[in-house]
């Protein structure tokens, strides 16, 4: 028997119900904006799933939509195409289970996908190192530790990636200015930063370092699921910053660089990071942008003094 949900959950189930239902009834593809608008219309909702969220500038009710698409993703329920969201046969299936039994299942469906990136070759120990092995056996309890402190970390990193991914290109925005401000940027209370939404839905910007804007590194973000941020991007990047005079910049994106774009960079005399997607999700993870603590744990040794008789 399955324990009651709690109220956050019963929201979430109630509002990724009605946008699933909504996207089959609409023709099983249509615009998540179009599947946005119609749940006000369905759904009744009170003012605790209408009170908006400071850290991303959502609605309750937005956020759980978005955040819970992710499992009906990884469950194989649903496709996301440049803002286009398609439903799928197992989605259809699936939605013949209630509301309830939908939640479960995409929810399972997450975990499944979250169990197999604990399994990948990514995040599995080398061959010949499984755990009857007498190497790891011998292995120092805080190594033990260490290792799986990155094996968890980098299950969280890709978790990050997806729900950073299904998220307007506005939360990307405040997610940026976010990142950079826990990182130092901005200048003392981040009264240096300022950035500014470009023509492709993505983030252009800049940082003053000093009060007086002496100092500047130029910002530039791209919020793509899987294209791959190649060498002209790059190029267009760096012409920006040389139209500045400037010869700092931060490009930011939530997929990858092509090594043509790597190695571009690698040749310039101005200074230009690259923060790919993997590293992204790191940085909130070391900043503690978008990560909370749900357990801490301590390693404890012996204290020497304690036991000393001198």
């Amino acid at each position: 028997m399955n324990k009651p949900l709690s109220k956050s959950n019963a929201l979430a189930s109630k509002v990724i119900f009605a946008a699933m239902t909504i996207l089959r009834d609409g023709g099983g593809q249509m615009k998540a904006a179009d599947i946005f608008d119609a749940i006000p219309q369905k759904l009744t909702l009170d003012d605790w799933a209408q009170e908006v969220i400071e850290s991303n500038g959502l609605a309750r009710w937005r956020t759980y939509v978005h955040f819970f698409s992710v499992d009906a993703v990884k469950a194989g329920y649903l496709l996301k195409t440049k803002g286009i969201w398609q439903i799928t046969s197992s989605g259809v299936q699936a939605l013949s289970h209630g509301e309830l039994g939908y939640f479960l299942a995409a929810r399972e469906g997450y975990r499944a996908w979250k169990r197999q990136q604990l399994n990948s070759p990514e995040t599995a120990m080398p061959p010949g190192s499984d755990a009857d092995d007498a190497s790891v056996a011998q292995e120092p309890p805080e190594d033990q530790f260490e290792r799986l402190r990155k094996e968890v970390n980098s299950v969280l990193a890709a978790e990050i990636l997806e729900v950073v991914k299904t998220n307007s290109w506005q939360f990307f925005e405040r997610l940026v200015v976010q990142l950079l401000l826990a990182m130092g940027y901005g200048g003392t209370g981040g009264m240096g930063l300022a950035l500014q939404r470009g023509g492709d839905g993505g983030v252009d910007g800049f940082i003053n370092q000093d009060k007086l804007g002496l100092d500047i590194v130029y910002v530039q973000a791209k919020r793509w699921a899987d294209q791959t941020v190649g060498r002209p991007e790059i190029q267009q990047f760096v012409g920006a910053l040389a139209g500045r005079q400037a010869n700092r910049g931060v490009f930011i994106t939530t997929s990858r660089f092509s090594a043509d774009a790597r190695d571009y960079v690698k040749a310039l005399h101005v200074r230009v990071i690259l923060i790919d997607g993997e590293l992204l999700a790191q940085l909130m993870i070391e900043h503690g942008v978008g990560v909370s603590t749900w357990k801490s744990y301590e390693l404890k040794r012996i204290d020497s003094d304690f036991f000393s008789e001198e």
